[in-house]
């Protein structure tokens, strides 16, 4: 009998998805350049623009701690607006609904991501958020089994993770033995310059999948 299940039930902590999927975490700087690699200065006006973003959140967390869906609203949907995923060739989903077939269909994992970028029929980017009083890392192990479920698994797919507070990246690829890595933590909340490198980093991503497609 096939067994239904949550990803965010089945899937809490890293060591469940290297078992259920097989992942290798791959910590080599040729793996994930993309964070770090390439990237181009941007301008004073998108300075402002970002300035603006982090006063929005610093004003709204100062009361307090934030749920998901207010980081959301106020960091992750202005951030995305401004690295250009809001337009061609990108097409923005929220709550898209994912399912994973394992061990040969006895068991079934469902969820639901927060946003989803694609352009055509290839995914960009994942972005899961948090509540600001949980972990950044807490949102690694449900973000790689969404990733998993990429409908082009001989493309690299890149992921978005944020409290608010802190923001992380990662990228899988699935030719072979399903891989990842992670970015450094980037702290908003601290520094601006910390949002204008997540910036930077959504830029050259959006990039990239744009001059390969």
């Amino acid at each position: 009998m096939t067994r239904t299940a949550a990803i965010t039930e089945a899937i809490t902590t890293l060591q469940d998805a290297e078992n259920r999927f097989g992942f290798v975490r791959v910590e080599d700087e040729k793996f994930f350049p993309e964070w770090y690699e390439g990237l181009s200065e941007i301008t004073e006006v998108e300075k402002a623009s970002v300035d603006v973003v982090r006063r929005r959140y610093l004003y709204h967390r100062a009361g307090g701690d934030l749920l998901e869906g207010t980081v959301l609203l106020l960091l992750v949907s202005p951030i995305l607006a401004l690295s250009g995923f809001y337009d061609p060739p990108f097409r923005i989903k929220a709550e898209s609904s994912v399912e994973l077939v394992l061990d040969d269909g006895e068991e079934i994992l469902r969820g639901r991501i927060d946003v989803l970028v694609l352009q055509n029929q290839l995914w960009v980017m994942v972005l899961e958020s948090k509540k600001t009083t949980l972990s950044v890392w807490a949102a690694v192990p449900q973000a790689l089994a969404y990733m998993m479920a990429n409908p082009n698994p001989s493309k690299p797919v890149f992921g978005m993770l944020t409290n608010g507070d802190d923001i992380l990246f990662v990228k899988v690829t699935q030719t072979n033995t399903p891989q990842y890595d992670l970015s450094r933590v980037f702290a908003p909340f601290a520094s601006a310059r910390e949002l204008y490198a997540v910036l930077q980093i959504l830029k050259r991503i959006g990039e990239l999948i744009s001059s390969a497609s």
